[in-house]
Formats: C-alpha cells, structure tokens, sequence
C-alpha cells in the first residue's frame, strides 16, 4: 500500500508549509488525483485520517480528492480520447502513437488556513 508513504509526503510538505507561514490549523486540503495514478482514492483518504492525529497542524483537516480524468493524445490524427475507455490504442484512428496527457498526477491543489 503506496498510499500511507505519499500521504506522509503530502503531510510532510502541508506541514512545513504551515509552519513557515505561521499557521495555526489548516482546515482543508483539496488534492487532485488522477485516475490512472495508482492512488485507491479510498485507500488514501483511510490513511489520511490516520495519520493527520499525529500532526500539529492538520488534526482537523478535511480531505477533499478531485479526481482527474485520464486523457491521452494521439500523435498520429492530433486528437485526444479517454484513456481508460481505449487504452492505448487512438479510438479515432486506431494508432498506438499516443501517450498520456492527463490522469497519473497526484498534486496538492491548495490549502485552506486559519
């Protein structure tokens, strides 16, 4: 389960974040997890909860994950599909030079203070 070593990452990064700027909680936390990024969404969230109890800044935050659809561009005919519909293999053209434009990123979107 790669998603106790990211959260940690992201809490980490929220953290230190928090204290630079002198924060005194943070409230929310939007992320966007694309969907092809090998992040269970439900996964995550489980242990987000865990381990936000053992931070200073973040025991109250909620979580909030944007999902991001999974688009691919083909090379070929310059056009671009939905990649976990087609894969890939370009449903316009039926090419396979294509790569991923969208959907395997984890970021963090931003970060509500008080």
């Amino acid at each position: 389960m790669h998603e106790l070593g990211i959260v940690m990452q992201v809490i980490d990064q929220v953290e230190q974040a928090a204290k630079e700027n002198e924060v005194d909680k943070v409230l929310k936390l939007r992320m966007e997890v694309g969907e092809v990024s090998s992040v269970v969404p439900e996964l995550f969230t489980d242990c987000f909860q865990w381990a936000k109890k053992k931070t200073v800044h973040l025991q109250e935050t909620e979580l909030e994950l944007v999902i991001l659809e999974a688009i691919s561009y083909c090379q070929d005919c310059k056009q671009t599909y939905k990649t976990t519909a087609y894969a890939r293999q370009c449903p316009h053209c039926g090419s396979g030079n294509t790569y991923l434009v969208t959907g395997n990123e984890i970021n963090i979107k931003d970060i509500e203070v008080v």
